[in-house]
C-alpha cells in the first residue's frame, strides 16, 4: 500500500510523525510533501522527515488563498503524476490534498480538532471519503460540511496521541540560555493570516506588556511568520527563537503557557502545563470541554496571571497509542 501525507502547518508535523511511522512499520510506502509556511520544513527537517516541498502561504486575504489553493493542488496534480499511483492521500485540514487527489481519484482522508473553520471544512470534509475527528465534536456540527457518513471519531485530543512516547528534554533551556531556577512562560501568537482569526487581538498586546513589566520572567514567545518574529525583536525584552526549536520541551519546562492558537494550548494540557488561552474567536468543542473540565482556562485579565515558578504538573499525563489515530486515518 502507498500512502502520500500532505503537511501545510507547522503543528501537521508534529500530529502526523507517529502516523508516518506507525504506517511503515505495518509495510506502508509513504511519501510526504510539505508547503512552504511558518515551520514546516524545518520541523520536517528537525523531526527527519524525508519531504517534497510544493508551494507556499499565499496570506491571509480569501482571494489569495483561492490563488493558493488552485496553484498548490495543480502543483501537487503534476508531482503525484510523477509517482507510482497512490492507495490514499491524507492531510490535516489541507484542502490542497484533498482536490489534488480527487482530481487523480486517489481516496483521501482529511483530519482536524477545530469544527469552525468553515470555508476550509465546506471543501475538505466534502472532497473526502473520512473524516477523523475527536469525539468532543458533536457530528450535527460537521453535517453542513457533508461530513454525514464520514467521520471516525477518537477520544481525547490527538497531542495525546502523537506525544504519547515524548519525554521532555532539558537541552532547550540551555539552547535558549534559560535560568531553570526563573519563571518561565511560553507564548504562542495569534493565527494572524488564518480565515477563522479576522479580528484584533488586544488581549496579546497585554499580555506581551506585562511579561515585559516583570524583570525576573523569562517569555519565550513563539511567532507564527517572519513578520511577527521581526516585530516582537524589535519590541526586546522577550526571548524570541529565530529558528525551529523543541517546542514541545520547551512547554514542558515551562510554569505557563499562554497561546491564541490551539495546538500549544493542548499540548500544555497533554503535558501537565498550566495554561491559558487568549484565542478571541469561537471556541471549538474540543476546547469547551477542557475550559469545561478546568484543564485549560479564558484569560481576560493579564495582571491577574501568576507568574511564580511551579512546582508540579497540574495533572498526570494521558498517553494514548497513536497505532489507533493511524488505523481510522487509513479506514475507508
Amino acid at each position: 500500500m502507498r500512502a502520500w501525507i500532505d503537511l501545510t502547518n507547522s503543528p501537521h508535523v508534529l500530529a502526523l510523525r507517529p502516523v508516518i511511522a506507525t504506517l511503515r512499520d505495518r509495510g506502508w510506502e509513504v511519501e510526504v510533501t510539505a508547503r512552504d509556511f511558518a515551520q514546516t520544513l524545518a520541523l520536517c527537517r528537525l523531526h527527519g522527515i524525508e519531504h517534497t516541498a510544493i508551494g507556499r502561504h499565499r496570506g491571509g486575504r480569501i482571494a489569495a488563498k483561492a490563488l493558493g489553493l488552485a496553484s498548490r493542488s495543480t502543483a501537487l496534480v503534476r508531482w503525484a503524476r510523477t509517482r507510482t499511483r497512490f492507495d490514499l492521500a491524507i492531510g490535516h485540514g489541507s484542502n490542497d490534498v484533498m482536490v489534488a487527489a480527487r482530481l487523480l481519484r486517489v481516496p483521501a482522508t482529511t483530519t482536524f480538532d477545530y469544527e469552525w473553520a468553515t470555508v476550509q471544512h465546506n471543501v475538505n470534509c466534502r472532497l473526502a471519503r473520512a473524516v477523523v475527528v475527536p469525539d468532543a465534536i458533536p457530528p450535527a456540527r460537521l453535517e453542513r460540511y457533508g461530513a454525514r457518513g464520514k467521520l471516525r471519531r477518537y477520544p481525547g485530543l490527538k497531542e495525546e496521541y502523537y506525544l504519547a512516547d515524548f519525554e521532555p528534554d532539558g537541552a532547550v533551556l540551555d539552547e535558549l540560555g534559560l535560568d531553570a531556577a526563573r519563571p518561565l512562560v511560553v507564548v504562542r501568537t495569534p493565527p494572524a493570516v488564518s480565515l477563522y482569526h479576522r479580528f484584533e487581538n488586544p488581549l496579546f498586546a497585554q499580555v506581551i506588556v506585562r511579561l515585559r513589566a516583570d524583570a525576573d520572567v523569562q517569555a519565550v514567545v513563539l511567532p507564527r511568520t517572519a513578520e511577527q518574529r521581526a516585530e516582537l525583536a524589535a519590541a526586546g525584552g522577550l526571548i524570541v527563537p529565530d529558528r525551529a526549536i523543541d517546542a514541545q520541551s520547551l512547554v514542558a519546562h515551562a510554569d505557563l503557557v499562554i497561546s491564541a492558537g490551539g495546538t500549544m494550548n493542548r499540548e500544555a494540557v497533554a503535558l501537565g502545563t498550566p495554561v491559558y488561552t487568549t484565542f478571541g474567536g469561537r471556541l471549538g468543542a474540543v476546547d469547551e470541554r477542557l475550559v469545561a473540565e478546568g484543564r485549560l482556562r479564558r484569560l481576560d485579565d493579564p495582571e491577574a496571571l501568576d507568574l511564580r515558578r511551579r512546582k508540579d504538573a497540574v495533572q498526570a499525563r494521558v498517553r494514548r497509542d497513536p497505532a489507533l489515530y493511524a488505523e481510522l486515518l487509513t479506514s475507508l
